[in-house]
């Protein structure tokens, strides 16, 4: 079976020579089909740096970053887009919804790029946003929706089509403990239908979700395990 996710002692400086700060410093991991991976560590320990080169967003220095079976160091700008269209989600931080775009259309605008048919793209922008949960607010825009709404939106946008690698960066940083709860439910149930999850996060109860936790300090990769601790620590959280 080919990994969904593979870094290869990956490396990201940034600057030269007295200036050089190693953001991500040697890391080795694998994300296979049907795994969520939760990424774990203090600010500055590198969590960001790994999602943006995951998501070809930005380019290893050392090491090689592949997205099944392809390193994406081998890909130019289009290529790079292509696979960012068709085959990684990314969901943001702070969401990057379109304002003047509907939920609905927000959803569609990968599809919208690389070039599907008018029909095509409305059943997966049904389906996706059924699978959030959103068919209601398909005509909303962005500000008519609240912060959790919001963020189902961006993961929907994520998840449309084929692609099968969502990244997902603090995706619950800004949301109540009952919504977030929420979108890790929609997270997990992708990887339960064979899609790929990793999810950066600070919180323990969110990290639980997951089916491996990796924890970064200083840009390297320092402990892995099962989240069974955590949810012997928390009571359980699924």
């Amino acid at each position: 079976m080919t990994p969904r996710l593979e870094l290869i002692n990956a490396g990201r400086v940034h600057g030269e020579g007295h200036t050089a700060v190693a953001a991500l410093d040697g890391v080795t991991m694998q994300v296979d089909p049907g795994e969520m991976v939760a990424v774990m560590g203090p600010s500055g320990s590198g969590k960001s740096t790994l999602l943006s080169m995951a998501g070809g967003l930005d380019h290893p220095t050392t090491g090689e970053v592949r997205v099944e079976g392809v390193d994406l160091s081998g890909l130019g700008a289009v290529g790079l887009a292509e696979m960012r269209r068709r085959r990684i989600g990314y969901v943001f931080q702070q969401y990057n919804l379109v304002d003047g775009l509907t939920a609905a259309e927000n959803i569609a605008l990968p599809l919208e790029l690389d070039g599907g048919h008018r029909k095509e793209v409305r059943a997966a922008v049904g389906r996706a946003l059924d699978t959030v949960g959103l068919t209601e607010l398909a005509d909303r825009f962005p500000e008519d929706l609240s912060g959790g709404e919001q963020q189902r939106v961006a993961i929907a946008r994520a998840m449309v089509g084929e692609r099968s690698l969502l990244l997902a960066d603090e995706p619950t940083g800004a949301l109540d403990s009952v919504t977030g709860e929420s979108v890790l439910a929609t997270l997990r149930q992708r990887c339960d239908d064979g899609g790929s999850v990793v999810l950066v996060t600070h919180d323990a109860r969110f990290a639980a979700w997951a089916d491996r936790i990796v924890f970064l300090r200083d840009g390297r990769l320092v402990d892995e395990s099962a989240p069974s601790h955590l949810e012997s620590l928390l009571g359980g959280t699924r």
